[in-house]
């Protein structure tokens, strides 16, 4: 197994959303055989999460965590160990020895993004994935007056609760199950053990499925059909671009279908899939995955606190 742990000079860093570093371990028969530092690069909890996943990390231990985050790295399938404090070895010690809980979500700001650009210098307006309102294409839900209120990434902002009801701006646990049209399964908090604990209201989740919660009794179970604007919004033909292999290093042994992260105008690494390949160029599109599909849920409302 592998658990990465937010670091900074040895200690862990206590705002997951803001950290610089990871150390991985690996582990192997409970005990530690292997450790690296590794840059997080600043990008967003969506992107984070593809990340630690694609390192092979099974548990993440931070400080504190939102409910964006916490969810980015539960639908990634990586186990969170929050509230932790002191020393990475130490904390991984402890975990490894179950004497380590986790607190949940325990950070009280949402993680907005502070870059909205796509920008990958490439590119014939030298950006890929910017919409009308200059929101990078991978937002996960929104204020629609403030047009990037659900990105996820970046620096902290202050909550803001954007829907009515009577769970908005209140902790909520749910399971889920995800399926599309044709009924394939593609999300579920059930087969993970562990329903999925965010925020209300403010833009954590896509519109659609926090539209369904905020007046959701405990123990109700509810049945949505998301469009793509309630969901991960419509796929932008911006976010397609095609480059010079040779103006790209590292891209020669890439093929499609490939998950790969390039680096936007600030540097800071983003997803992109490689949709097409020849002896002379490479496309990447940086469309979320989920952009244009229509969605649904099974939405069962767990617990909620106020």
């Amino acid at each position: 197994m592998k658990i990465a742990v937010t670091y900074d000079n040895g200690n862990i860093f206590q705002h997951f959303g803001r950290t610089e570093n990871f150390k991985i371990y690996t582990v192997e028969d409970g005990r530690i055989v292997s450790s690296e530092v590794i840059g997080a690069g600043g990008i967003g909890h969506e992107a984070l999460a593809g990340l630690l996943a694609d390192l092979g990390a099974d548990t993440v231990i931070c400080g504190g965590i939102g409910g964006g985050a916490q969810s980015a790295l539960q639908s990634a399938g990586l186990q969170i160990v929050s509230g932790a404090q002191g020393d990475t070895d130490e904390a991984v010690q402890a975990f490894l020895a179950g004497k380590l809980s986790s607190e949940g979500v325990n950070c009280e700001h949402h993680h907005g993004s502070e870059s909205h650009g796509g920008c990958c210098g490439d590119s014939e307006d030298g950006c890929c994935g910017d919409n009308e309102d200059g929101c990078a294409g991978g937002c996960c839900g929104g204020d629609e007056e403030e047009g990037c209120g659900g990105c996820c990434g970046g620096g902290c902002h202050e909550m803001k609760v954007i829907l009515e009801g009577k769970n908005a701006g209140k902790t909520v646990k749910t399971h889920y199950e995800g399926t599309f049209n044709n009924g394939t399964v593609f999300d579920s908090s059930y087969d993970r053990g562990e329903p999925l604990e965010f925020v209300c209201g403010t833009g954590m989740m896509i519109p659609g499925f926090d539209k369904a919660v905020v007046d959701m009794n405990v123990g109700d179970i509810v049945n949505i059909h998301l469009t793509p604007d309630e969901a991960y919004g419509e796929r932008d033909p911006r976010a397609i671009f095609t480059v010079e292999i040779s103006q790209m290093e590292g891209t020669a042994g890439l093929k499609t279908g490939d998950h790969v992260y390039l680096s936007n105008a600030m540097g800071q690494p983003f997803p992109v899939v490689v949709t097409a390949k020849d002896d002379r160029t490479i496309t990447f599109d940086a469309n979320h995955e989920m952009a244009g599909k229509e969605l649904n849920f099974k939405i069962e409302l767990v617990s909620v606190e106020a």
